[in-house]
């Protein structure tokens, strides 16, 4: 009873019943299992683990080669500025008759063609380095889709032990151990 005197009552889940028994009975098949489902639950925690620090690993790279590539543009436009700054400047020392101003403006033109020669490089370097750490985050995200393929069949590992649990269909054990191998392996190859 609670505080205000009502009844609470807790209504356990068919296979809690069947576990409960066994071990009470000592089942050794329902011990194993427990152990073996123990074991995959911490296998299974260890690989949800590794799959999001990968995938979080890859979203920061990913992050960071967008904000290479939003640095790279800034810098086209840039460039782009300077060119039209070289171009005004070049048609106003044509258009001038007076050879100071002539000499004035061919000397800006000079020095936007110098600015802008230094800023495509670095926009050049900019769009390398994304596409650099773009390849790193693919690289990166790789491991994550086999981890997740790895977690898929321990937890369905689990599933099957449990239903063996409650079922008693000893082949069902074999379907739990097969999914698990399969996961095992598929957690362990993930980083080749």
């Amino acid at each position: 009873m609670d505080e205000e005197g009502e009844v609470e009552l807790e209504a356990p889940a068919p296979h809690e019943h069947a576990v409960d028994a066994a071990v009470e009975r000592k089942d050794a098949l329902a011990q194993n299992i427990a152990l073996m489902t123990a074991v995959l639950a911490t296998v299974s925690a260890l690989i949800s683990y590794q799959s999001a620090s990968a995938q979080s690993e890859a979203t920061f790279l990913k992050n960071e080669s967008i904000l290479a590539q939003a640095r790279a543009t800034d810098q086209w436009a840039l460039y782009q500025a300077k060119s039209t700054k070289g171009h005004i400047a070049e048609a106003t020392a044509a258009l001038t008759g007076d050879p100071a101003v002539r000499a004035h403006f061919q000397a800006e033109q000079t020095k936007q063609e110098a600015e802008k020669k230094l800023v495509q490089a670095e926009a050049r370097k900019l769009e390398a380095t994304s596409a650099q750490l773009s390849r790193e985050a693919e690289g990166k995200l790789r491991p994550h889709h086999r981890l997740a393929m790895a977690l898929t069949f321990v937890q369905i590992a689990v599933a099957l032990a449990a239903i063996t649990v409650l079922t008693r269909r000893r082949w069902l054990l074999w379907g739990s151990l097969a999914c698990a191998g399969f996961g095992l392996v598929a957690a362990a190859t993930s980083f080749w």
